[in-house]
């Protein structure tokens, strides 16, 4: 789950001498509105960044943000992506001041540790435990913590970047399958003989009984999503061979 956004920059500067300001700038500023769940964290950091570079603002205040920004996961890929894309509309000079500026803060992206408390901090279910239980049927470390096991089985799973699961098939006399939500991160759903599909937050795949597939990270990204097991008689998986390298090689 996210922390709560502290923010004390305001008094500490300003305290003494624009008292309100500081109150506007820690109270509400970062107190309420940067702790406002209606978009995501990873989201409002980008849209920050955007309205900096638009505005002109390339001093410590948007190195700040780009660094915040890449705290809440956002990747060297995507916020080169932003940046180019805000460029067309801002300004080209203002595109190049602020890719000097990004590339100081991406230089050496964090990975282990700092990558995976990023990916956390932007979802609200916890990561869990290693998934150690079905680790054989992974290529790659995962991760997994139950939401509900009452009704209906809910478990968040978490993939490293590379991470995946073998190939598989859900079965079940009546009922049954699994539909799959994605919480954080990018990653890959495939059925045998289709081409793979991309999965960001939001989306949602319904997977009846019967069908072989796999899912798991992007090459690139951490990646979660809710595992929602629909009821049935007689339920059952049946795990099959890894993907093959070559196969998941040529994803993005």
């Amino acid at each position: 789950m996210m922390e709560k956004i502290v923010q004390t920059a305001g008094r500490d500067a300003l305290g003494n001498f624009a008292p309100e300001f500081a109150h506007y700038n820690d109270d509400v500023l970062f107190g309420e509105n940067w702790n406002n769940h209606d978009i995501d964290h990873k989201t409002r950091c980008i849209i920050t960044v955007v309205a900096l570079m638009s505005s002109g603002v390339t001093d410590s205040s948007l190195k700040f943000h780009l660094e915040n920004a890449k705290k809440a996961g956002v990747t060297k890929k995507e916020i080169a992506a932003v940046v180019a894309h805000t460029a067309f509309y801002a300004g080209w000079p203002k595109g190049w001041a602020v890719f000097h500026m990004a590339k100081e803060v991406w230089n050496g992206e964090a990975g282990g540790a700092d990558a995976k408390t990023a990916h956390e901090n932007s979802m609200i279910f916890p990561i869990g435990e290693p998934n150690d239980g079905f680790a054989r049927y992974f290529i790659g470390q995962s991760y997994i913590a139950a939401v509900s096991k009452d009704q209906v089985g809910i478990f968040n799973v978490t993939f490293e970047p590379g991470c995946r699961n073998n190939w598989h098939v859900h079965h079940a006399d009546k009922g049954g399958g699994q539909i799959l939500i994605c919480v954080a991160g990018r990653g890959y759903y495939q059925e045998w003989g289709r081409e793979a599909v991309e999965m960001k937050p939001g989306d949602c795949i319904n997977i009846p009984v019967g069908v072989k597939h796999w899912h798991g990270a992007a090459p690139d990204s951490w990646f979660s999503h809710l595992a929602v097991e629909v009821p049935g008689e007689n339920i059952s998986n049946k795990w099959l061979e890894p993907v093959d390298d070559g196969q998941y090689g040529v994803l993005e």
